[in-house]
């Protein structure tokens, strides 16, 4: 059985390696348009590849996708995060799972998976061909022809798609010619750019954890957010970006987000914070006592922002005072005019259709012998390792040629 993998990205060798795994005798061939694999896992996790997430909750790890978490669900059943746990270790790559549950190799460097995955491909004897682009594919009989850009056609018996996002609909009309059903692209996980907002001015400063949301939407998110030069980032962020991606694309980047400085929802309980405040420390200046760990240049800014000066003392801000403070801690609103391609990790949502995938298998339902692994498909999760666990799982089911 001949067997071609498109793409040389984290789910095409993963693939790669399940369908020797499951099926030794198989011919492998991994092709790659670019002149080098692995260049994503390369870059991800600013050079440190965060490999999985520590989460071994089923339930819990589905919700981490935007799109594909009830797909993942069933798809989970048979690989997730302890199995990728597992793989790694068993092949000597040590893990280490930070505070937030990000699993990184102990090394912290992305070098150590690459390693890892050159020296299977070789005992694996896989095929791996790079500057080798995809022009066509289609069905001759029972077998699936590869049209090559400056190669002559190959077949094959099965056909792996691991060719990840594209952020045009146009890179998928190779795809849709088979009647296959994409899902427009759009940007996922970005940053919030803010032009005409001061509070650039305090790049660096992190928050954590606050809540943030899109205003005149139901989209909500929290954790640590990072104020930058270009506007703000940060697991937060990125979060509401994922999860907006649609909305925010069809806003043209242009919307508004509200952040709860204080991460409490209950407005009450932070009055009662702030008037608790006026009763301990009546004569103290309002800019010497920074409610809920905020640090200094980020509260001066914000007593500057609704004009309360750092002089005042908590005893002289009366109710309207108390009112402007927590409605700012709470309910601070800013301009969001763009966006930012988080680190170098790009990410869509989109691709090919999930209800055209089996997910038993993710072998087409519209075409016999084609499957799918990885971002190619309408998948994406938020940041934590969740999109190389889909890498992983998708791509260990669809080596299964089930």
């Amino acid at each position: 059985m001949k067997v071609a993998v498109i793409g040389g990205g984290a789910a095409g060798f993963f693939s790669a390696f399940s369908v020797k795994e499951h099926h030794p005798e198989a011919e492998v061939m991994i092709v790659e348009k670019s002149n080098k694999v692995l260049a994503k896992v390369k870059v991800s996790g600013g050079g440190r590849c965060n490999v999985t997430n520590g989460c071994r909750s089923i339930a819990e790890l589905a919700e981490a996708y935007p799109r594909g978490g009830r797909f993942l669900k069933k798809a989970f059943v048979v690989f997730h995060t302890k199995h990728t746990h597992d793989w790694f270790t068993s092949r000597g790559v040590k893990l280490v799972t930070q505070e937030d549950n990000c699993v990184f190799p102990e090394s912290q460097s992305s070098q150590t998976i690459i390693d890892c995955f050159l020296d299977e491909a070789k005992k694996y004897n896989i095929a791996i061909k790079t500057s080798k682009g995809v022009k066509a594919l289609s069905q001759v009989a029972s077998q699936w022809k590869l049209d090559f850009l400056d190669e002559d056609s190959q077949f094959f018996d099965k056909v792996i798609v691991c060719v990840g996002g594209n952020p045009k609909l146009a890179g998928y009309e190779w795809l849709q010619n088979l009647g296959l059903k994409i899902e427009p692209p759009v940007p996922s996980l970005f940053t919030f750019n803010m032009p005409s907002e001061p509070i650039k001015a305090l790049m660096g400063i992190v928050v954590e954890p606050a809540m943030a949301n899109i205003q005149s939407t139901k989209l909500k998110s929290d954790g640590p957010l990072l104020i930058t030069h270009w506007g703000m980032s940060g697991p937060a962020i990125l979060k509401l970006s994922a999860f907006g991606a649609r909305v925010l694309s069809e806003s043209q980047y242009n919307f508004k987000t509200q952040v709860n400085w204080s991460n409490e929802p209950n407005f009450e309980i932070v009055m009662a914070a702030m008037e608790q405040i006026v009763k301990e420390h009546p004569q103290k200046m309002v800019s010497n006592i920074k409610p809920f760990g905020l640090s200094e240049r980020l509260w001066h800014f914000l007593l500057e922002k609704i004009e309360i000066p750092l002089s005042k003392k908590w005893s002289e801000l009366g109710k309207k005072g108390l009112n402007k403070l927590v409605n700012v801690l709470v309910n601070d609103i800013y301009e969001v005019s763009g966006k930012t391609t988080f680190k170098e990790e790009f990410v869509t949502c989109g691709g090919v259709s999930l209800e055209q995938i089996d997910v038993q298998t993710m072998q087409s339902k519209v075409c016999p012998g084609l499957y799918f692994a990885g971002e190619v498909m309408d998948i994406d999760g938020i940041t934590g390792g969740y999109n190389f666990q889909a890498a992983w799982t998708t791509g260990f089911i669809a080596g299964k040629l089930g």
